[in-house]
């Protein structure tokens, strides 16, 4: 029996759930589902270019874990791309960073700070939209 999957950090959600090739129609078979968490390993180490072993100290993984999903979500991408299916961003063994209590909704343009009162930290106060992103300091 093979053991639970142990919470990942990630920073952020995506800033759009679902991607689809323009003009064609979509069936359940045409669907290719990325976790949330492949989504911030590919954030870390393709965006941010960090090494696999910072990216999987920030996640709160072992380098090896953090190999295995990055590979995972590759392998996702490329099936989304070369065989024209609609990629679908959700779910995943995930945790939020809480270090910071900065965000900003991509839909409404609101910030917020430790006053901004949100305790799941998902839907915006303001306008319910699922784009609220968690603001990013990087150390220089």
């Amino acid at each position: 029996m093979p053991r639970p999957n142990k919470s990942r950090k990630v920073c952020s959600n995506p800033g759009a759930f679902c991607f689809q090739p323009v003009g064609m129609l979509n069936t359940n078979d045409d669907t290719v589902e990325l976790t949330i968490d492949e989504f911030e390993a590919i954030r870390l180490a393709d965006y941010e270019g960090l090494y696999q072993g910072k990216a999987a100290e920030k996640m709160e993984v072992s380098r090896q874990t953090f190999g295995n999903i990055i590979n995972s979500a590759h392998k996702k991408i490329a099936d989304f791309l070369i065989n024209v299916k609609t990629l679908k961003i959700s779910g995943g063994d995930i945790e939020y960073e809480t270090d910071d209590d900065n965000f900003v909704c991509f839909r409404c343009k609101i910030f917020g700070n430790t006053n901004f009162k949100v305790e799941k930290k998902e839907l915006c106060p303001n306008c319910v939209s699922p784009h609220l992103h968690r603001i990013i300091v990087k150390d220089e």
